[in-house]
């Protein structure tokens, strides 16, 4: 039985590294925003907008709770879900946690390009959103931290890139 969690910082790479690194272990993928809008038939900003963060924070730990309890699963974190109530306790109880980590500038290029799709970041200029990830890292990583693995997620531009990644995680935690 096994339980891969990948935290991090949104543009640090959960989801792009979490795909591949599911099938390269012959595990199911499951990314727990996508999880909370199947199981709540919206989307995670309009749960936001309905219910507030403390509202959407409980749904997420309530949905974190349940797929920890899962096998054989690789999951993808939002980037907020390690930093409330005791969910990296939960995280590193159920599994293996790894903490995503690319450089400041490789966050930033990330996510200047998809900051259409990220209401927090939509209206900012890039001088802003640099300023936004060092606050917001400056209060998060903390908790990243406390990961069972901390891995450099910077190269990440292809797909030869994403699976070479992936393949050195697996055997990191296989060697475990």
């Amino acid at each position: 039985m096994k339980r891969i969690f990948l935290i991090g910082y949104m543009g640090a790479g959960k989801t792009t590294l979490g795909r591949p690194l599911s099938r390269a272990m012959n595990l199911e993928f499951i990314d727990l925003d996508n999880f909370i809008e199947a199981r709540y038939h919206k989307t995670v900003k309009d749960i936001f907008a309905e219910v507030g963060e403390e509202g959407f924070r409980k749904i997420e730990h309530r949905s974190l709770e349940e797929v920890a309890d899962y096998e054989n699963v690789v999951i993808a974190l939002g980037g907020g879900t390690p930093c409330f109530m005791d969910n990296m306790d939960i995280v590193n109880r159920a599994g293996v946690s790894v903490y995503l980590k690319p450089n400041e500038e490789v966050l930033l290029r990330r996510l200047i390009i998809g900051k259409q799709k990220r209401p927090l970041l939509a209206n900012k200029s890039d001088e802003e959103i640099l300023t936004f990830i060092r606050e917001q890292l400056a209060w998060r990583e903390p908790f990243y931290l406390r990961a069972n693995i901390i891995f450099e997620s910077s190269h990440l531009e292809n797909r030869k890139d994403i699976a070479s990644n992936a393949e050195k995680i697996s055997q990191i935690i296989e060697q475990m």
